[in-house]
C-alpha cells in the first residue's frame, strides 16, 4: 500500500466523526448505488421483455419464405423436397396469403387468411399450438381465428361466418364478388395483436378454390435450426433452387423495424438512466471539495514534511476513487440480486399495494421477466468508474494547488 492511499483510507474513517461532511459522503456513495443498480436493473427487465417479445413474434412467423417471382409457386411439393434436403432447415410448409372481409351479426372486419396444411404448419409456427378454444379441424368449411377477432365480431365456437373476398365470379345473375360460408372450429390467442385481431386460418385447398389458385400457392415457410442464421441458410436454399426465379425473405428482413425499435428503446432509456449515475458521479465533487476545504492545514503540514502536490493530489485523488468504487461495487450486486429475483419483488410489492402493474385482461405480457447479459453489466461499470474518475480530478487537483504559506499563517 502506497503512503498516498493509507492516508486517503485514514481521512475517509475521520470524515465519519465530522456530521455534515459524513453525511454528503454518504449521499454521494448511496446516490451512486441507487443509479447503478437501477440501471442493470432496468436494462435486464427490458431484456426480459424483448426477449419475450422476439420469441412471441418470431414463433408465430416463419423463420424464411421462399417464393417465386410473380407471387405464386407452382410444383410445391417437388420445391418443398428439395428444400428440406438442406440439412439446417428442420422443416416447411406451403401456404397462401391472401385477403378478404369476414362478416358476422352484423358486423364485418378486414382480415388476413392463410391458407394451410395443419400437419405441416404446425412444424413451422407455433399459432396453431396456442388454441383458446375449440380444435384445430380445417376439413370442409372450417376456419380457425384470433381471439380478438372473435371478440370484435362476436361469435364463439360453431358460428358462422361469411368471408367476402376480391376474386369476381360469374353467373347468369352477373358478374358479382366472391364469398363463402365457413363454421367457426377454433379459436387461438398467440398474444400478439396483429394476429389475434386480423387473422384467420383456412385449409390450404379451400384458399385455392376460393381464390383461384389451383395447383399454385404463395410460398413456402421455412424453420430453420438456427434463428440468427436464418439469412445464411435461405441464400444457400435459394441458390440450390434457382435464384433467377426465387427469391426469399428471412425473419431480419420482415421484422426489421421491430428489431430496430426494441433497441433504439433499449439504448434511449440506458442513456437517460445514465443520467442518475451521472448526477450521483458528480456529487462526489462537492463531497471532495469540502474535503478538501476541511483539509487545508493537514494539506499544509503534509507540505513542509515534503509531500510533493503531485502526491497530494494522488491522496484526494484515491479517496474519491474508493468512494466510487464501493458504490459501483455494491450497486452492482444489488442489481444483479434485485434482477434475478424482480419478479417476486414485484408479486410483493403488488400484494402490498393491492394491484396488478399489467392486468392479464389489459396486456399480453403480464409479468416482469428478466434476463441479465454481461455485456450490460460490463457497461454500465466502465461508464460508472470513467464518471468517478472525472469527478475525483477535480477536487484532487484542487488540493495539489492550496497555498500552503496562506494555510498557515491564518492557523
Amino acid at each position: 500500500m502506497s503512503v498516498e492511499f493509507n492516508i486517503s483510507n485514514q481521512y475517509l474513517r475521520s470524515n465519519r466523526k465530522k456530521g455534515f461532511v459524513s453525511f454528503i459522503s454518504g449521499v454521494s456513495m448511496v446516490g451512486l448505488i441507487l443509479g447503478v443498480m437501477t440501471l442493470i436493473t432496468v436494462l435486464s427487465v427490458m431484456n426480459g421483455f424483448h426477449k419475450e417479445l422476439r420469441d412471441r413474434v418470431l414463433s408465430a412467423i416463419s423463420h424464411s419464405t421462399i417464393t417465386e417471382y410473380g407471387g405464386t409457386l407452382e410444383y410445391w411439393q417437388e420445391i418443398r423436397n428439395k428444400i428440406n434436403q438442406h440439412p439446417q432447415v428442420l422443416d416447411s410448409s406451403p401456404y397462401i396469403k391472401r385477403y378478404g372481409l369476414l362478416s358476422a351479426n352484423g358486423r364485418a372486419q378486414g382480415i388476413s387468411i392463410r391458407g394451410v396444411i395443419p400437419e405441416l404448419e404446425k412444424n413451422t409456427s407455433i399459432l396453431l399450438d396456442k388454441i383458446k378454444t375449440g380444435s384445430v379441424n380445417l376439413s370442409g368449411s372450417n376456419m380457425l381465428i384470433g381471439s380478438g377477432l372473435a371478440l370484435q365480431l362476436g361469435i364463439t365456437i360453431g358460428d358462422k361466418v361469411t368471408l367476402l373476398t376480391p376474386e369476381i365470379s360469374s353467373s347468369i345473375i352477373g358478374i358479382q364478388p366472391r364469398f363463402k360460408r365457413f363454421n367457426v372450429s377454433g379459436v387461438f390467442d398467440a398474444g400478439i395483436n396483429e394476429y389475434d385481431n386480423n387473422f384467420a386460418f383456412v385449409h390450404l385447398n379451400q384458399a385455392q378454390k376460393l381464390y383461384s389458385m389451383k395447383g399454385l400457392v404463395s410460398g413456402i415457410r421455412l424453420k430453420v435450426n438456427d434463428l440468427f442464421q436464418a439469412k445464411k441458410i435461405t441464400n444457400e436454399v435459394i441458390n440450390n433452387l434457382d435464384k433467377t426465379r426465387y427469391y426469399g425473405v428471412d425473419w431480419t428482413k420482415k421484422k426489421a423495424n421491430f428489431i430496430k425499435a426494441l433497441n433504439l428503446e433499449k439504448q434511449m432509456i440506458g442513456i437517460i438512466l445514465s443520467l442518475i449515475i451521472a448526477v450521483a458521479a458528480f456529487n462526489i465533487v462537492s463531497m471532495m471539495v469540502m474535503v478538501v476545504t476541511d483539509k487545508k492545514a493537514d494539506i499544509a503540514i503534509l507540505r513542509t514534511i515534503g509531500m510533493t502536490p503531485k502526491r497530494i493530489v494522488k491522496v484526494f485523488f484515491y479517496q474519491g476513487l474508493t468512494i466510487g468504487i464501493v458504490g459501483i461495487v455494491i450497486g452492482v450486486i444489488l442489481g444483479i440480486v434485485l434482477s434475478l429475483n424482480i419478479e417476486s419483488v414485484v408479486s410483493g410489492v403488488e400484494s402490498i399495494l393491492g394491484f396488478q402493474f399489467f392486468p392479464k385482461d389489459v396486456f399480453y405480457i403480464n409479468r416482469f421477466p428478466s434476463e441479465i447479459h454481461l455485456t450490460d453489466v460490463i457497461k454500465v461499470i466502465t461508464g460508472a468508474f470513467v464518471l468517478v474518475i472525472i469527478a475525483s480530478i477535480y477536487p484532487a487537483k484542487r488540493a495539489g494547488k492550496v497555498e500552503i504559506a496562506k494555510v498557515l499563517n491564518h492557523e
